[in-house]
């Protein structure tokens, strides 16, 4: 044999090892970025000092390997006063707990109830930062104070919902005997 034909051979045997190769679906490469774990009927209990002052319930919990988590069937945080009554709740059909920011995000339909101030809050979306414990929209908000019913866009507060504030109060109007019930 000669040394050209040697040669051919060799190169068609090398093209022939790689032309057999079995292609590769590209989407099983892919980085998966779904949840990581599930829970269902979680409760979370803060305290301090051995006083109840929140607790997080949800129907189910989502966690990402970010550490962020996700509340698909919806949220509910009630807060506590120092003797143990119920002080505010919160509620939002959908959650996100953001971990790098340590904030709570709220979306769909939220409320807060304000239960010893009778106020109201009612909003698509809205933030809790239990580090800085305030709660914050940039949203078009309806919040009712006692007989007083106040819309606008934008609302920052204490997380009991004590002290607001509107940003762009649009307009506001006294509640009807009867309405809102």
């Amino acid at each position: 044999m000669s040394k050209d034909h040697s040669l051919f051979l060799l190169l068609l045997l090398a093209f022939g090892f790689s032309a057999c190769r079995e292609s590769v679906d590209v989407s099983a490469l892919e980085v998966y970025d779904g949840p990581i774990n599930a829970a269902t009927d979680i409760h979370l209990i803060q305290s301090d000092s051995a006083v109840l002052r929140s607790e997080i319930r949800a129907a189910k919990q989502l966690e990402y390997a970010n550490g962020n988590l996700e509340f698909p069937e919806g949220i509910d945080i009630t807060f506590y006063e120092k003797d143990g009554t119920v002080g505010t709740t919160m509620r939002a059909d959908r959650g996100y707990f953001l971990k790098t920011e340590n904030l709570y995000k709220g979306v769909g339909d939220v409320r807060v109830d304000n239960i010893l101030e009778n106020q109201k809050l009612q909003a698509e979306e809205l933030f809790w930062d239990p580090g800085e414990k305030r709660i914050y929209t940039e949203t078009f908000v309806t919040v009712q104070d006692n007989q007083t019913i106040f819309n606008g866009t934008g609302m920052e507060s204490d997380e009991t919902f004590t002290n607001y504030k509107l940003k762009n109060i649009t307009d506001s109007r006294t509640v009807l005997p009867g309405e809102g019930q």
